[in-house]
C-alpha cells in the first residue's frame, strides 16, 4: 500500500514546550530556527557542542545535562530527536506518540511522525520543500530545489509581474565584467522589478533578453542628445522616466563609480529630487585578469595593483594620469579602455623607465564565451594588437603577474 503524503503545516511554537534530545550537529543546525520561533525549547543531553553549550550560556534554551529519561516528552508540543543511542531515539519516539507529540529523528526519517523541511528565507517569504515520496527522501535534492526557489525569488524571476515590489526612483546597478552570471543578486531582483532599463553597451546584454515584454529597454548609446553631451542626454531620461512614477533601472559594465559616470548620474538625480539607490558591481579591472588566469597580486611577484583609464592618451593635455610615476612603479599595472591607445601607453611607460620586455596581456571581452587573450610585452604590444585584431572591450594587464600560471611558483619570496 502506498504511503499517504505529507501533510505540509507551519507551527506556531512561540512559548510552547519543545524538547530536543541530543546536542551534537544535528541539533545545533536545528536549534537556531526554533529559537528564532519563539519556542520554550528543554535540551536533554548529556554533553553539547560549543555552539550549542553558547545558546544554553546565553539563556536561549533549558539544558539538563543527562541522557533521554522516559516522561522527557511530557506537555510538549514537538519534539527533535537527535541522540546517538538509536535505543533512546526508539524509546523517546514510542513516547512521543503515546503523548501525541509530533515527532522528528534524525537517525530513522521512517520512524518520525514528522521531518524537517530544506528552509530558506527571501524578503518575507520563507520557502520550505519536503519530498513526498519516504523511499526517496534525499536531504541533497530538497537543498537544491529549495536553493533554486530561493535564487529565483531573490533575482525576481519567479515573482509574478502583480506581486512585484517596487525600488522608488531610479536604480544604478553595476552589471560586472559581461557574464550576466556574474550580476550581484540585488542587481538582479532589481532588473526584474523595472519597468524600464537604460544600458550601457558593456552591460550584461544577455539578461535584458530575460525581461518581460513590458518593460523598456533604452540603448544608452542611442539616445538622441541634439543640443545637450550625450551624458546630459543619459541624465536627462532618467530623470524623465522616474518622474513618471517607473522604476528605472540604469545598467552598466563593471561598478557604476569604476569609470562608470555614476556619481554625475547621481549628482544630477539628487538636483532633480529623485532617490537613487547604488548597487556595487564586480570591476573588469580585477575580475577579468581573474577570468583570463592572471592573479592582479602574487607573492614574491607583486604587492600592489594600479588600475588607470587609457581613455585619454598620454600627451593629451587632458590626461589626469601621471604616466612617469607609473614607469617607476614595480606592481601590477591594469589599463581600462586603453586598446585605442595602447601604442602611445607602451612608448610613454617605455621613456620613463619601464623595461621593453615587460609582460603584457590583454583581454577582450573578458569572462564572456568570446574570451580571448593576447599575450605580448611592452616593446611588441601595439604590433601584437593590430596583428592579432583585439578590439574594445579589452583589458591591459602589465607586469610580471603575466607570466604566473597555475603550475609554476613565486620566482622570489616575500
Amino acid at each position: 500500500m502506498a504511503e499517504n503524503p505529507a501533510y505540509p503545516v507551519g507551527l506556531r511554537l512561540t512559548g510552547r514546550r519543545v524538547v530536543v534530545l541530543g546536542a551534537g550537529q544535528v541539533a545545533q543546525r536545528r536549534l537556531p530556527a526554533l529559537i528564532a520561533a519563539g519556542a520554550d525549547i528543554h535540551l536533554v543531553s548529556p554533553a553539547a557542542t560549543p555552539s550549542v553549550e553558547a545558546m544554553a550560556d546565553a539563556g536561549e534554551l533549558t539544558w539538563t545535562r543527562r541522557p533521554y529519561e522516559p516522561g522527557d516528552l511530557a506537555e510538549a508540543w514537538y519534539a527533535l530527536i537527535a541522540t546517538s543511542d538509536t535505543e533512546a531515539n526508539t524509546a523517546a519516539s514510542a513516547e512521543a506518540e503515546a503523548h501525541r507529540v509530533w515527532c522528528v529523528r534524525s537517525d530513522d526519517a521512517d520512524a518520525a511522525t514528522a521531518w524537517t523541511p530544506a528552509t530558506g528565507h527571501s524578503e518575507g517569504v520563507t520557502v520550505a520543500v519536503l519530498t513526498t515520496n519516504a523511499k526517496g527522501r534525499d536531504p541533497r535534492h530538497t537543498a537544491a530545489i529549495r536553493d533554486a526557489v530561493v535564487e529565483g525569488l531573490r533575482d525576481g524571476t519567479l515573482v509574478a509581474p502583480h506581486h512585484r515590489t517596487r525600488t522608488p526612483g531610479v536604480a544604478l546597478v553595476g552589471g560586472g565584467p559581461g557574464d550576466p552570471d556574474l550580476i550581484t543578486v540585488r542587481g538582479r531582483r532589481l532588473l526584474a522589478e523595472a519597468d524600464v532599463v537604460i544600458a550601457d553597451r558593456l552591460g550584461p546584454r544577455d539578461l535584458l533578453a530575460e525581461l518581460p515584454p513590458h518593460v523598456e529597454v533604452i540603448d544608452a548609446a542611442k539616445i538622441p542628445y541634439g543640443r545637450f553631451m550625450a551624458q546630459e542626454a543619459i541624465n536627462n531620461a532618467l530623470i524623465e522616466h522616474a518622474k513618471q512614477g517607473k522604476a528605472v533601472v540604469r545598467l552598466k559594465g563593471g561598478d557604476p563609480y569604476v569609470y562608470g559616470r555614476g556619481m554625475e548620474e547621481v549628482q544630477a538625480l539628487a538636483e532633480a529630487g529623485i532617490a537613487c539607490t547604488v548597487v556595487p558591481g564586480i570591476s573588469s579591472s580585477i575580475s577579468v585578469p581573474g577570468a583570463a588566469g592572471i592573479p592582479v597580486t602574487h607573492r614574491g611577484v607583486a604587492h600592489d595593483f594600479t588600475v588607470v583609464s587609457g581613455h585619454i592618451a598620454p600627451d593629451d593635455e587632458r590626461s589626469l594620469v601621471d604616466w612617469a610615476a607609473l614607469a617607476k612603479l614595480r606592481g601590477t599595472l591594469v589599463i581600462l579602455m586603453g586598446v585605442d591607445k595602447i601604442g602611445a601607453i607602451a612608448r610613454t611607460l617605455m621613456d620613463n623607465g619601464k623595461l621593453a620586455d615587460t609582460p603584457v596581456a590583454v583581454v577582450q571581452e573578458g569572462t564572456t564565451a568570446a574570451q580571448r587573450r593576447v599575450d605580448a610585452t611592452l616593446a611588441t604590444v601595439a604590433e601584437t594588437v593590430v596583428a592579432e585584431n583585439v578590439k574594445p572591450p579589452a583589458v591591459i594587464v602589465i607586469g610580471e603577474v603575466v607570466t604566473v600560471r597555475p603550475d609554476s611558483s613565486s620566482r622570489a619570496s616575500e
